[in-house]
């Protein structure tokens, strides 16, 4: 039995983890009495009799049709648990013991996906869905790996983006919704390749035009919580070359969007909601078909307000103005704000923050290997004496190497003009 645990990653003492071969499928609660189908997969005996009860021919996991619909006792894992539970060890029910979030995952599912479901039905389900989500490190959870293995991602985000297509929605269940959504794209990202595949494949839905409209109404009429769910979207949207040309699609969808999405960056009373923003622009930027419309939206002021006052935001921000800088039009726009060149100087050295010193340098090379406007610009803000102070530091190589770019970049400059 201590081989058994210390091959599924646990440790033999460890009273707390509870064995993932050990939890059903459907309940995720420990077997109580383990029987396997045909197709090979294990389940609680009530939670898969209940499932057949229910009319469906096929595996709940695999969704594999059911030649034989027989169930066979597992004696070995029932034995397995036992032996576990006698080390010491209690099963942990799912809820803290509630009864009433003691139910079947797979009828949860089919509240979700019912058409005929009323709001608060969908509300209800898609609410137990969320207590079994940890608030804290989800990406940890066994509970968002059985419930992204079941399909409950895809379920959840058709839940947010059809209910959008009402002339009324409901703000609570769409804010619910998505919030779960992003908390199993959250798990998947740092799970498995199968996983996390499967997980950006349902991000796939807003392809098409009405789920495009629904996202920028939900967008439009949601509240912060929604804005914030829509932003982490967006950047798992862009983190995947699978699913990067929906990035485009939303902008080009609506001509206004990108200038709602700088908007966020404004929303200073909101701290999480420019946080948002700003790692949804960032991303955004990393697409580059999105960089020049988002460009002309006025992306570059927002950003370079952020890095002038020196917030914790500024290292965002620093990174999005980064991946603008292949388009002439967002040189153009540092250059012109009276702030810009300026800004990124003072954070070239900055004790509290030498990766955002790095950043700083890579944007100065960009625009003074481009511009001897941004070279006397940065030259006048003090960059000369920055750069010593940098090189002086205790910054990595890479930093340095930068650096010293930027002073060669400085001399070239120079010389040409004593040269003429």
């Amino acid at each position: 039995m201590r081989e058994y645990l210390k091959q599924e990653g646990l440790h033999p003492d460890d009273t707390s983890a509870i064995p993932h071969l050990f939890r059903c499928p459907i309940s995720l609660d420990v077997f109580t009495d383990p029987v396997t189908l045909c197709t090979g997969q294990t389940y609680d005996r009530p939670s898969i009799e209940r499932w057949l009860q229910l009319g469906n021919l096929t595996c709940p996991v695999t969704m594999q049709r059911l030649h034989d619909p027989s169930i066979v006792p597992n004696h070995t894992l029932r034995h397995l648990i036992q032996h576990w539970d006698s080390l010491g060890r209690r099963p942990v029910v799912i809820g803290g013991g509630d009864p009433d979030l003691l139910f079947p995952l797979v009828a949860v599912k089919h509240a979700l996906e019912s058409c005929g479901a009323a709001a608060a039905e969908r509300l209800l389900a898609v609410q137990k869905v969320r207590a079994l989500i940890p608030d804290k490190s989800p990406t940890a959870s066994p509970a968002c790996s059985h419930l992204n293995g079941m399909g409950f991602l895809p379920a959840l985000l058709e839940v947010a983006f059809s209910e959008a297509e009402r002339r009324k929605f409901s703000h609570g269940l769409v804010d619910e919704a998505l919030s779960c959504a992003v908390k199993l794209l959250d798990a998947a990202a740092v799970a498995g390749a199968v996983e996390r595949e499967s997980a950006y494949r349902s991000l796939g839905v807003l392809r098409q035009d009405s789920k495009v409209a629904s996202f920028h109404r939900l967008f439009e009429e949601g509240g912060p919580a929604v804005e914030a769910s829509l932003c982490c979207l967006i950047e798992a949207i862009c983190s995947s070359p699978e699913t990067q040309e929906i990035s485009t699609l939303l902008l080009t969808k609506k001509a206004t969007f990108s200038r709602e999405m700088v908007g966020l960056l404004y929303r200073r009373e909101r701290d999480e909601i420019v946080e948002a923003g700003l790692r949804a622009v960032r991303a955004l930027c990393s697409v580059e078909p999105n960089r020049e419309p988002m460009v002309r939206a006025g992306l570059v002021d927002g950003l370079v307000d952020h890095v002038r006052d020196g917030s914790s935001h500024g290292l965002l921000a620093m990174a999005a103005l980064e991946k603008t800088l292949g388009v002439e039009k967002a040189r153009e726009g540092i250059l012109e704000n009276p702030n810009g060149v300026g800004s990124l100087v003072r954070m070239v050295f900055r004790v509290s923050d030498l990766e955002g010193s790095e950043r700083a340098v890579s944007c100065l090379i960009r625009l003074c290997e481009w511009s001897e406007r941004a070279r006397e610009a940065a030259v006048g803000a003090g960059v000369l004496t920055q750069l010593l102070l940098l090189l002086q530091s205790h910054c990595s190589g890479r930093t340095k190497a930068g650096a010293r770019a930027l002073l060669k970049v400085l001399r070239r400059s120079s010389s040409s003009k004593e040269g003429r």
